[in-house]
């Protein structure tokens, strides 16, 4: 078996279909995860970055054992996760934590912010009430909500976008998870506040050790935050590696596109025709044969694109794509 001491999530071969009514009869099978392997070690952050639709969000919620894999393993640390009962899902779920991508539709508009941040104590049955007004003090204090007597009476209608952010973190981290799925944390919340949210997540990542699985569709900002960046498209990953070598040096024709799109800070180059990636993406309950981006490559194709489907292969030191094409000149 693997080593395994130093991850915290590891995902093995793991498929997750859906069934989909089509027409008044007829129900067709849809494969929003489509056979991933993929690890995240202790401490450390993979960022999850591709177009909606490309099984990211999916992937998180396998991770936190809130939708069962309908084949393949899911282990945190070196339990296995994948048929855990009910009743041993809850201490897991001590464990492991979420931050929603909507700070407006994730927070209870008739609790209070004290309320709000301590109802995952009360929830896993944790200390006594003095003990956990401490420790939501403490959590509203990590995330800046100060003084924290103000913001404790505050009900989520008298805060800014990112504050209920703040909050949505400050509840998350009150159970002190050794690892927590960040789904579109910013993506919502005014251009502003994004960086300060960013900054604050690295921070406590940084203090509490906590690993963090980031999900996002912004590839600027996984490059900031992540210690990996894992590029999914259709069900699969089809880039990994660290960002140094996804961002500067990128592979695979999607990876490509995805950093041609993305703007850059230079007001001389505002005018600048920006990279599209051109076509859409095939629908997951149409059954393929090939490489799920073959309809949308604009390189030149091999044989196998149209009738196999690629795995990942090591190219450089930790940097792993799948493509029939990548041992060709990327122009």
């Amino acid at each position: 078996m693997k080593e395994t001491r130093n991850r915290m999530i590891r995902l093995e071969d793991v498929k997750m279909y859906f069934q989909s009514r089509k027409g008044l009869f007829k129900t067709v099978e849809v494969k929003a995860i489509d056979g991933v392997s993929v690890e995240i070690d202790k401490g450390k952050t993979l960022a999850l970055v591709g177009e909606s639709g490309s099984g990211k969000t999916t992937l998180g919620r396998l991770t936190l054992r809130l939708l069962k894999p309908t084949a393949g393993h899911v282990f945190f640390e070196d339990l296995d996760i994948t048929d855990l009962e009910e009743v041993h899902l809850k201490s897991f779920r001590r464990r492991a934590q979420a931050i929603f991508q909507d700070p407006y539709s994730s927070i209870d508009p008739f609790m209070n912010v004290h309320q709000i941040v301590e109802e995952p104590l009360i929830i896993h049955r944790i200390g006594k009430k003095k003990e956990r007004n401490e420790m939501v003090h403490k959590a509203l204090e990590d995330v800046r909500l100060t003084p924290t007597q103000e913001f404790s009476n505050k009900y989520p209608h008298m805060l800014s976008g990112g504050q209920r952010q703040r909050v949505g973190i400050a509840r998350a981290l009150i159970l002190k998870p050794e690892y927590i799925v960040t789904d579109e944390p910013v993506s919502m919340i005014d251009a502003s506040s994004r960086a300060e949210i960013l900054h604050l997540m690295k921070n406590l990542q940084d203090k509490y050790r906590i690993t963090v699985l980031y999900i996002t569709h912004d590839i600027a900002t996984a490059k900031y935050f992540a210690d990996r960046i894992a590029v999914m498209y259709n069900g699969h990953i089809v880039e990994i590696g660290p960002p140094e070598k996804v961002v500067k040096e990128p592979i695979h024709p999607y990876t490509i596109k995805l950093l041609a799109a993305v703007p850059e800070p230079d007001p001389s180059n505002r005018f600048k025709e920006r990279g599209v990636v051109e076509g859409e993406p095939p629908n997951p309950a149409d059954i393929q044969w090939g490489c799920g981006f073959e309809s949308r490559c604009q390189l030149q194709k091999e044989d196998n694109c149209k009738s196999k489907q690629p795995t990942l292969a090591q190219i450089k030191p930790e940097h792993y794509v799948a493509c029939f094409l990548k041992d060709k000149d990327k122009s």
